[in-house]
């Protein structure tokens, strides 16, 4: 079973709202920060949200305002709440599981958001 397992993607117009979820294994869940990435075509992989062990989040400047991060420690899950979705948002979304002693990543969900 993957230990971090992300979902939600899709298609949607600009505008629209997506949530995408990730629950990440409890055994590493509690030590761990998790954080959203993406990756769009031809591009680096990004930054878009983290969520911190004391629970301060951050987010890029692309999506501040438009998306949030959030976690449910009784599911072992985090959230990316993404709205006024734009076309630039297509990508694959990652996310991360920052373990003291290593990283751990899911194989990623698509995001398209047509004009």
């Amino acid at each position: 079973q993957a230990q971090v397992q992300e979902s939600g993607g899709g298609l949607v117009q600009a505008g629209g709202s997506l949530r995408l979820s990730c629950v990440v294994s409890r055994s590493i869940f509690s030590l761990s920060a998790i954080h959203w990435y993406r990756q769009a075509p031809g591009k680096q992989r990004e930054l878009v949200a983290r969520f911190n062990l004391g629970s301060s989040t951050n987010y890029a400047d692309s999506v501040k305002g438009r998306f949030t991060i959030s976690r449910d420690n009784a599911k072992n899950t985090v959230y990316l709440q993404m709205n006024s979705l734009k076309p630039e948002d297509t990508a694959v979304y990652y996310c991360n599981a920052d373990h003291p002693l290593r990283d751990y990543w899911g194989k990623g969900t698509q995001v398209t958001v047509s004009s």
